[in-house]
């Protein structure tokens, strides 16, 4: 847990949410507002590959933490944690790699110190990769952003409407007809607006540092054009949105 004061930051002592070994790359987190609780989401080798959840409660300078729950029995990979603050649900993505490597989505529940989930969904049929998510508060979506290898790893997006612990998703949108990896993606609040970054690999494999803005519409997404943040290779992408500020902080 770490303490932010003026322009520093410090922190509480660390505490081990999983002994068991972990891919970095699997790991996910959100804050649910209306439990106030920190949900994780991670791949764990823990009594055979599979993806867990667990739910982290703040107090002070520490964090504890519930049992896990199981959501996907079978190896993940790619995981994406946004929490749906209208449906007051965490939705879970990613790559579900016994079931043909498809994109899937579930919906989790906390209660306590514990969460459930519902059944889960494929959101692309086809091997899916760089998986990253939002809500857009405005339009009550939940966006997922990713890299679609079985279209020729385009950089993709898709709407996620949340009903009970169920989710349904519209009609995938391309926003780079080029081979796009690292696609963070974070809800502007003020402007109502998407903004994907992602690492624009295309054909000369340049992986420029290049944002997207998009414009929640029904069940579909629009696009604006491109625009290059970094000229070199750009790899591991972050973003977040700063609501004092109203601005977007790629890193």
């Amino acid at each position: 847990v770490g303490t932010v004061s003026g322009t520093s930051i410090s922190f509480g002592t660390a505490v081990v949410f999983s002994s068991a070994a972990l891919d970095t790359s699997t790991i996910g987190i959100t804050y649910d507002s209306n439990a106030q609780k920190i949900v994780a989401a991670y791949g764990t080798t823990a009594g055979g590959y599979r993806g867990d959840s667990i739910v982290g409660t703040v107090s002070g300078t520490s964090i504890s933490f519930g049992s896990p729950t199981t959501f996907e029995a079978q190896y993940i990979n790619y995981v994406a944690v946004a929490y749906d603050a209208i449906a007051q649900k965490t939705v879970i993505s990613y790559k579900d790699v016994y079931n043909s490597n498809y994109g899937t989505s579930i919906v989790g529940t906390v209660s306590g110190t514990s969460i459930s989930f519902g059944t889960s969904v494929v959101f692309e049929s086809a091997v899916t990769n760089y998986i990253y998510s939002t809500f857009d508060s405005d339009a009550n979506k939940v966006v997922i952003a990713y890299t679609d290898q079985g279209n020729s790893n385009y950089g993709t997006a898709v709407l996620g409407t949340v009903t009970g612990t169920s989710i349904n998703f519209g009609t995938a949108v391309v926003f780079e007809a080029a081979y796009a990896n690292y696609s963070s993606v974070t809800y502007d609040e003020n402007a109502k607006k998407v903004v994907i970054a992602y690492s624009d690999v295309g054909s000369d494999f340049s992986g420029h540092g290049t944002a997207i803005v998009g414009t929640v519409s029904g069940t579909s997404i629009s696009f604006g054009t491109a625009i290059v943040f970094e000229s070199s290779d750009s790899n591991y992408i972050s973003s977040v949105y700063d609501a004092n500020a109203q601005k977007v902080v790629i890193s």
